[in-house]
This record gives structure tokens, sequence and C-alpha cells, in this order.
């Protein structure tokens, strides 16, 4: 079964919200990873523009940011829920935090709960994953830019 899921990928990064001054820009990319053969016919790994992927393909949500002031931006954050059609994976990018309750509560992967089907909690896994956020506990200096990243796989 085929999916076209180019413009549901390419929204939801989109969807990416940055709190904090506005003279930083932010902007989102959504790659494909494939394994393609290479010279001598030696896999290699590369990552594509979106078009027509299946379940199973992996996915690298990129999100750019800039401070195009003048003056460090503090207080800074990126929020970016996971697409309905995909399972997250993990986070590429140091010092994420994560949701699995739609962005309610926020921590580390590993401190957080979910219910299971018996009222009982169990620790979380990616599976879990409802949105990322990335809080800069430094300010980005005027003219920097980074980048912050997660993973996940066509459901």
């Amino acid at each position: 079964m085929r999916i076209w899921i180019a413009l549901l990928a390419l929204a939801a990064p989109a969807a990416a919200f940055a709190a904090g001054p506005e003279h930083v820009s932010l902007a989102s990319h959504v790659f494909v990873e494939r394994v393609k053969p290479g010279p001598g016919g030696k896999p290699v790994t590369v990552r594509e523009a979106p078009g027509i992927v299946t379940p199973g393909d992996r996915l690298i949500f990129e999100l750019d940011y800039r401070n195009v002031g003048a003056e460090p931006a503090t207080g800074f954050t990126i929020t970016d829920p996971i697409p309905a059609s995909v399972a997250f994976t993990g986070g590429e990018s140091e010092n994420a935090l994560f949701s699995v309750d739609g962005g309610r509560s926020w921590g580390p992967l590993g401190s957080l709960r979910v219910a299971g089907p018996n009222g009982a909690s169990r620790p979380a896994t990616p599976a879990d994953v409802t949105h990322v956020k990335w809080a800069f506990a430094r300010p980005i200096p005027a003219g920097a830019a980074g980048s912050v990243s997660f993973r996940g796989v066509v459901k």
C-alpha cells in the first residue's frame, strides 16, 4: 500500500511553533532516509525530499533557526507535534523534551509514563511521543543559527 504523505509530512513541521523573541526565524524540512547502491555496489544512506512514501519509510524532521535580530534572543523554544501518520523513533538533538499527552506535560522520555489498558501506568516508549520541544537555556547570539531534528517512521 502506498501513501501520499508528502503534503502531510511537509505540513506537520510547519505546525511547529516558536515562542520567545520575534526576531528568530524558523524553517522546517522533511527528508526521507533511504539506503541505495553506492560506488562499487556498497550501500549508502541518502536523504531525499519526500514524495510518495510507504509504511516503514524513515523520515527526518529538521527545524532550522536563525536569530535575524540585532540582539541576543532569550527564552526561545520550539515545539513540534508528531504527525498522526508518523511514529516517533528518536530525537537527534540534545536537550529535547518530550510529551506523551498532547503537549500538556513535558520531560525526558525516560521520566514519562502513560496509562496502560488496565489503568496502571507504564514507562513511555518512543511510540507514545506526541510532541517534541526544545527550550534554549542559553541566549542565541545575533546572527547565530542552528538546527534541531527528530526521526520518525511512516505508520
